[in-house]
């Protein structure tokens, strides 16, 4: 049965990385330039190894509750597999502590107080040997300015990332945005492209553009992105929850 899951893993991941070939080609990139970023929420701790065995080593989870269990549970089954964990969903301020336990990386940071609490969780797990660096984050920002959906507003930005950089123990590393629904991607993410370049102007090292998702990170890569979180089109449209 695992053998068959991996084929099946293998068989949409060639699918997957020949879109993402195809897209930097089509926009005058080059293929390292933009990095896959396996989503995998709902689905087994196992299927996370799978993909670790197939080279794909930057993985996602957008539950604290649920990440936490799985990423023990993959340590177990690959220990020393070098994967790197991304948190890109909607992260509350009590979860910071439990997040930083297992994130390389959060990618929905979208204000100062959570913010502020990471950097708290990070700076403690440094003094306490929990992590050997500190937490990159990205700020999530809100493409139509909906405060329902998440998200920074694009014009509060530029506060929020002065408040990271100065705000010691986290690392702002860029951008992250969903195309809301109901829009266009490609003028969204012409949007992200925009705002990103205005942040990089006061800090050069935030060049990371995570936006593009299964539908739509073609236009992601049209404009820029240099991560794509894919999760549907790799593992299947259902999954069960990791023990």
């Amino acid at each position: 049965m695992t053998e068959v899951r991996k084929a099946e893993l293998a068989a949409s991941l060639a699918e997957v990385e020949e879109r993402i070939a195809r897209a930097c080609k089509a926009a005058g990139r080059e293929r390292d330039e933009v990095r896959l970023l396996a989503v995998t929420k709902t689905f087994p701790a196992l299927d996370a190894a799978l993909l670790a065995d197939l080279g794909t080593l930057d993985l996602a989870e957008n539950r604290d509750q649920e990440a936490g269990a799985k990423t023990d549970e993959v340590a177990e089954l690959r220990p020393g597999n070098g994967i790197r964990w991304h948190m890109v969903g909607s992260l509350q301020r009590n979860k910071a502590r439990s997040v930083v336990r297992w994130a390389a990386e959060v990618q929905s940071v979208d204000s100062e107080r959570l913010a502020d609490a990471l950097a708290k969780a990070s700076r403690s797990a440094l003094e306490s040997g929990q992590r050997d660096q500190p937490l990159d984050v990205l700020i999530q920002v809100s493409l139509d300015d909906d405060p329902k959906r998440g998200g920074c507003r694009v014009n509060e930005l530029s506060q929020l990332a002065e408040r990271i950089a100065h705000v010691g123990d986290i690392r702002l590393r860029g951008l992250m945005a969903v195309a809301p629904l109901g829009t266009e991607p490609a003028e969204a993410f012409e949007r992200l492209a925009r705002a990103s370049e205005r942040l990089r102007e006061d800090h050069p090292n935030a060049r990371e553009v995570s936006a593009g998702m299964s539908n739509d990170l073609e236009q992601a890569i049209a404009y820029g992105s240099t991560c794509v979180r894919v999760g549907t089109a790799l593992l299947g449209g259902r999954g069960l929850a990791s023990p």
